[in-house]
């Protein structure tokens, strides 16, 4: 296919990701290499066109021709992409997807580690990348590694944003110096292995030459980096500095916090000790510990008179006792209360049973038992004992009988 604006724009807007798709692309291109700057243009103006998912392939494909020309030391396309790559990358950067920034991402590191650009072209680079990560509402910060961290990722606390910057720098040294010391290192060995070799002088002076720029070159990108570093540092003191003014505080804070707990501590056991000295005065402390009162004697308990009265035995039992032999039950309060005999009737025991539900016991002075003389008379029981003479009559036949 002959090289026209057409051709170089129905080649472009074929690509696909595919590793094919972009490599027979740039061979095409890199076939035409003497129309290498209009090639570029028309890729660059392709790129801003397409939507924002598409501009990964265009970066791919550039990535490809320069990567080619660079090992078959071509130098047009290198030329003609040095002064658009920046800006092409940037435009393909911002409003990327996380994902697509970070493959952004490693194909700028490729080119910093190949020397695939000059040094200005990276850091013009590098610097239009940092604007759009600071320029994003939730800003993704540069990690340590030199990716973006997610924007659903933790958000940096405002102390620590002034280390941004300096570890920015910090990576962005790390990558250079280390392109550059393999540089050096490789071109250093070489040359040292060759000095035994006949070389001829004059080509020797010029190797002695390209080395020097080489390590001079080597000697910036680790002076750069010291800076760097150097800077990081300085940061880190003055938050240490803070932090450390910050604990000072505190631990005085926890001091005044410690003696104030203390006194109230013991002002609470002074309180404690005073109530239980008031209580101890009104109220007796055990042995044991504990608070008794005097134990206050109980009244005797009186002694009840039976209401029932004993069958009279003929021989000179007591009236309200029975026989010393017999056993002797008590009542709930605990008086002696005398079985009757089993000799006594049937009418007896009714007859004894109605008069004790009718009239109250004889009173008796202390409770003394009066005893039946042994002529077996009852006693006089008059009117004023509380029995008629009825009832004395009927229990002096009943004793006689």
């Amino acid at each position: 296919m002959a090289y026209t604006d057409d051709a170089v724009l129905s080649k472009l807007s074929a690509l696909n990701e595919s590793h094919e798709s972009i490599a027979t692309t740039a061979q095409w291109i890199m076939f035409h290499r003497r129309h290498a700057s209009q090639t570029v243009h028309l890729w660059l103006t392709k790129l801003k066109d397409l939507p924002s998912s598409k501009r990964l392939n265009m970066i791919y494909l550039a990535n490809e021709v320069t990567q080619q020309s660079k090992a078959r030391h071509k130098e047009d396309f290198l030329q003609a992409f040095s002064p658009f790559i920046a800006d092409a990358t940037s435009v393909a950067y911002k409003g990327a997807s996380v994902d697509v920034q970070g493959k952004l991402r490693r194909v700028v590191d490729v080119w910093r580690e190949r020397n695939i650009f000059g040094k200005e072209v990276l850091e013009d680079l590098n610097n239009r990348l940092a604007e759009i990560d600071k320029s994003r509402p939730t800003a993704n910060v540069a990690g340590f590694g030199g990716h973006a961290f997610t924007s659903t990722g933790p958000s940096i606390p405002s102390e620590l944003a002034t280390l941004v910057a300096p570890q920015q720098a910090i990576s962005k040294a790390t990558q250079s110096t280390k392109s550059s010391l393999n540089s050096a290192n490789t071109d250093y060995d070489k040359l040292i292995d060759s000095t035994t070799t006949d070389t001829p002088l004059p080509v020797q002076a010029a190797r002695l030459s390209g080395l020097l720029k080489t390590l001079a070159n080597a000697e910036g990108a680790v002076t750069q980096c010291i800076r760097a570093r150097k800077d990081l540092l300085k940061e880190l003191e003055k938050i240490v500095t803070t932090t450390r003014e910050a604990l000072d505080a505190d631990e005085k804070q926890m001091m005044t916090l410690s003696g104030r707990r203390t006194e109230v501590e013991q002002k609470r056991q002074a309180v404690e000790t005073a109530i239980i000295g008031g209580l101890s005065t009104t109220e007796e402390i055990s042995p044991q510990g504990h608070n008794s009162a005097s134990p206050v004697p109980e009244p005797d308990r009186p002694q009840v008179e039976a209401l029932t009265p004993p069958h009279v035995q003929d021989h000179g039992d007591d009236f309200y006792g029975s026989s010393s032999t017999g056993p002797v039950a008590q009542n709930g309060q605990g008086v002696p209360i005398h079985n009757a005999p089993t000799t006594a009737s049937a009418p007896d025991l009714e007859m004894l049973s109605n008069l004790a539900s009718h009239y109250q016991a004889v009173p008796l002075n202390g409770n003394k038992k009066r005893k039946i003389d042994s002529s077996g008379e009852i006693p006089d029981l008059g009117a004023d004992d509380g029995i008629d003479a009825d009832v004395q009559e009927m229990l002096r036949k009943d004793s006689q009988g």
